[in-house]
């Protein structure tokens, strides 16, 4: 069987990922953080058996911090018996929309800490796994926000910019080893976050992007899933964004 382990699995485009995933017949560990988010977790635990006859398993750990990356980890080591083929370093918290000079340190500490550090973590300590095997894919999902400037967003900018930057590193490094690393750069996906957001709004968003709307989560699992089969794919990311930035 195959292996994955998926940060920030339990809603939106980390559920997502973890039901492709399951459809692609892996077993799956899914990370989480909130009590609420377990509920959600079990649930998409019971629809992989179920409906993909894979094994889920749930931790409730914080990426945030090395001992929570570790916690993941090792409890995917333990049910997996150290066969991890794929990671998908999913879990990031958005920035709170506060100009540069107003920026607390503990917003963009939170920032970077989860978002850029929490995927270095998981990276460090999956990686040797693999090597192991001689074999592994990993998926880090950025954002279109780390190739091009968003005000009032700066900490999550660099926190999914390193994320690329990272990503390109290891890909070189580890090409030896049969490891492939890539990212994806999402733009605009509906999500429980956006519904969130008045009408008007959404609107104006929308007609941001040239394709005139937003991307869905499915979408987004079908990029993951292209990533993992494409077998000659590395260091690269891809960015699904309607046509929002084009480098």
């Amino acid at each position: 069987m195959k292996n994955a382990i998926v940060t920030g699995g339990s809603r939106g485009i980390g559920e997502a990922f973890v039901l492709k995933l399951g459809e692609m017949g892996y077993n799956v560990v899914i990370n989480y953080v909130s009590d609420s988010s377990k509920v959600l977790t079990e649930k998409i635990i019971n629809t992989l058996k179920k409906k993909y006859n894979v094994n889920g398993y749930g931790v409730q750990a914080d990426v945030s911090t090395y001992e929570g990356c570790k916690k993941i980890v090792n409890f995917a080591v333990e049910k997996f018996g150290g066969k991890i083929d794929v990671l998908v370093n999913n879990a990031g918290i958005a920035s709170s929309n506060v100009p540069f000079t107003k920026m607390p340190y503990e917003q963009y500490m939170s920032v970077i800490n989860t978002n850029l550090l929490g995927t270095f973590h998981m990276c460090h300590l999956v990686v040797p796994y693999m090597v192991k095997a001689k074999k592994g894919c990993v998926i880090n999902n950025s954002s279109v926000a780390g190739l091009m400037g968003v005000a009032g967003q700066v900490d999550y900018c660099a926190s999914k910019a390193g994320i690329n930057g990272m990503t390109r590193g290891l890909a070189v490094e580890f090409a030896k080893d049969n490891i492939r690393f890539n990212s994806i750069c999402l733009g605009m996906v509906t999500t429980d976050l956006l519904k969130t957001i008045d009408k008007d709004k959404l609107d104006a968003l929308a007609k941001a992007v040239p394709l005139q709307k937003f991307g869905t989560v499915e979408e987004a699992a079908d990029t993951m899933e292209y990533l993992i089969k494409n077998e000659f794919m590395t260091g690269q990311y891809i960015s699904p964004n309607g046509g929002l930035f084009m480098p």
